[in-house]
């Protein structure tokens, strides 16, 4: 009997126990509802608050590349001059020695019917900066130095030169600064005008210039038959083209001096904001060639100082832009 009573009570507890409440109510389970929902509210708002702050960063980052983008094409198209760089070449060229007594100072030889550095008074004063194996100078003096000739021997233009040697690299015997030198010495002994521009004709004639791309020995000899063939005394010419190479040093100070100044720079073209010869100013106003088109130089030229074609050559008439800096073509 004791026996099965205690089974029956075991039964009993049992029953009891499955029957017992389950601990969540209605009230605790909308409460963990709402907890779930809250936390899922917080994690939705932590997202957002990240995604803002990427789409922020992303943002930024674009600005950041499209301005330094813009900034670029801004110093492209204004291109600024090295202080630093500019002042030490100049130092350079103060340092020189010896200096051509009749050179600008900026490294210009000034010729006018009157002479070597005795500017005509009341006309455009042109300068030509160029180097005797560049390509384009060249091409140049063979449309224009007919014109320039005649427009100097009438008194129409001042013609200042600026010899040039940055393209030594391209010979074998440092051709640009031998020519160049040898320009220089014309210039500072030959009292006649017309015998450096003559200089300078023979030495751009096509049979005569030397390729910058196959390039071919030109000698001290060679040079000094163009400058006696140009009308220069043998002694001059001999002078000119020994092997002192008398004003070698300066002509190197100047030729790296010179591409420094901004005044020079091209202001279109592929080469915008960097020097390249030819170059040509009028009155130290850049005279812009790349925007000739189908019009050639010295139509160009002549448009630019207001001269007429038919006026070249002729004393009295003059160009109208006379010592003005703006330019009419």
């Amino acid at each position: 009997m004791a026996a099965n009573t205690g089974k029956s009570n075991s039964n009993k507890n049992t029953t009891q126990a499955q029957r017992k409440p389950k601990p969540a109510t209605r009230k605790a389970r909308q409460a963990a509802a709402e907890a779930a929902a809250k936390a899922r509210a917080e994690q939705a708002a932590k997202d957002r608050r990240t995604q803002t702050i990427i789409g922020v960063a992303v943002v930024v980052i674009i600005a950041l590349v499209l301005g330094l983008i813009g900034f670029n094409i801004w110093k492209s198209n204004h291109p600024t001059q090295d202080t630093g760089e500019y002042n030490k070449a100049w130092s350079e060229v103060q340092k020189a020695e010896p200096k051509p007594a009749h050179s600008t100072e900026k490294g210009g030889f000034v010729l006018s019917k009157n002479g070597l550095d005795k500017p005509v008074k009341g006309v455009p004063t042109v300068a030509v900066y160029m180097d005797f194996m560049c390509p384009g100078c060249g091409a140049m003096e063979r449309q224009l130095g007919t014109t320039y000739q005649q427009m100097v021997d009438a008194g129409q233009i001042n013609l200042e030169i600026h010899p040039m040697a940055f393209m030594d690299r391209y010979s074998t015997d440092e051709y640009s600064t031998r020519a160049g030198n040898a320009a220089i010495e014309i210039a500072e002994s030959d009292s006649d005008p017309n015998h450096l521009l003559k200089f300078i004709e023979l030495m751009y004639a096509e049979d005569f210039q030397p390729n910058e791309s196959d390039y071919q020995p030109v000698s001290n000899d060679d040079i000094k038959g163009r400058a006696i063939a140009a009308g220069v005394s043998e002694s001059v010419a001999a002078k000119a083209t020994d092997k002192d190479y008398q004003y070698k040093s300066w002509l190197s100070a100047m030729s790296t001096f010179t591409p420094l100044r901004s005044e020079l720079w091209n202001r279109s073209g592929q080469l915008k904001g960097q020097m390249s010869t030819p170059t040509i100013t009028v009155n130290g106003t850049y005279w812009d060639r790349n925007k000739l088109g189908t019009t050639d130089m010295r139509t160009g030229l002549l448009k630019a100082i207001g001269l007429d074609s038919s006026a070249v050559g002729k004393e009295g008439k003059l160009p109208s832009l006379g010592t003005g800096t703006e330019l009419t073509y």
